[in-house]
């Protein structure tokens, strides 16, 4: 659920003030702060980022000759380095020519969801297209006093089974959320505008409509059910990174990286002989998955 360009946007960044409950605060800073809303029912509450990064690599840019991490710096063409705190932000109007707005006037945006996220609607999960998915939140209660109201209205998600829209700024912009109930809390996940998600016809336009051979079919269907099993995403490791981190450890004591060896030919000439070398490849797995499908079945 899974970037955009960056875009021009008149709208105010909230600047979320740390959390005022404890549970909040072990979670760190906010990503927005302000008051969850339905109809005449409101209470505080704050978003929480759902995901981190924290456990990624970071590289920074370094001179080789002297070993030093280079610095950015700020630069005009015409008068040389310049502050960051003296820059404003300039929407281009024409070449060249552009419209400058200060942080005041940015702040001078007023809208409704920079404090309040307001439930406008309530859809079936199934109905909204994983296009539109993004980033997920954690929705939780912004102090006691607002704790009732919260469960509240959790309670009635949770037996209407639905989710809730609303919208909220946040990183200067406005937002489309999807929430619903997750234990005691919410998940709130940002939506993509209907703007910016492209048209699926039109990328695939160019895919013939040929009809695949039904023995092929049922070989790659024999195929599928040997590589069923349930998510756990605990055994999806990025393996990239781990062989970076093994990477890093060799540079350390000095040895030379050892070069990868270069991907197999994956050209398939004879489509039915490759998925038949697949099935028999899969054979035993797929026993075992088998074996492990009727034991839960059993067990159900």
């Amino acid at each position: 659920m899974p970037k955009r360009a960056a875009k021009s946007h008149t709208h105010a960044k909230v600047h979320a003030a740390a959390p005022s409950n404890d549970n909040a605060a072990r979670l760190g800073r906010p990503a927005w702060q302000g008051h969850l809303r339905l109809s005449l029912v409101s209470c505080p509450v704050v978003l929480i980022n759902a995901v981190t990064r924290a456990n990624d690599i970071s590289f920074h840019l370094i001179n080789p000759a002297t070993n030093n991490r280079i610095k950015m710096i700020t630069t005009d063409p015409d008068t040389g380095p310049i502050s960051r705190s003296e820059l404003v932000k300039g929407y281009e109007v024409a070449k060249g020519e552009y419209v400058l707005l200060s942080s005041e006037d940015l702040a001078s945006v007023k809208l409704e969801t920079t404090r309040t996220l307001d439930i406008e609607r309530f859809v079936n999960a199934d109905d909204i297209d994983r296009l539109y998915w993004e980033d997920p939140y954690f929705l939780i209660p912004d102090g006691k006093e607002g704790t009732e109201a919260f469960t509240v209205i959790h309670e009635a998600m949770l037996r209407a089974r639905q989710v809730a829209l609303g919208r909220v700024v946040m990183h200067t912009r406005e937002r489309l959320m999807a929430i619903e109930p997750r234990g005691k809390g919410m998940l709130a996940y940002t939506l993509r505008m209907a703007n910016e998600v492209r048209d699926p016809g039109e990328a695939f336009r160019g895919i013939p409509d040929a009809k695949p051979d039904k023995q092929m079919i049922d070989i790659a269907l024999k195929i599928v059910e040997q590589q069923e099993g349930e998510f756990e995403p605990a055994k999806f490791v990025d393996r990239y990174e781990e062989a970076l981190r093994a990477l890093i450890k060799e540079k350390q004591k000095g040895h030379k990286p050892v070069r990868a060896p270069e991907p197999a030919d994956t050209n398939v000439i004879d489509l039915m002989s490759a998925l038949k070398k697949s099935l028999q490849k899969k054979g035993e797995t797929g026993r075992t998955s088998v074996h492990k499908k009727s034991a839960r079945r059993a067990k159900g």
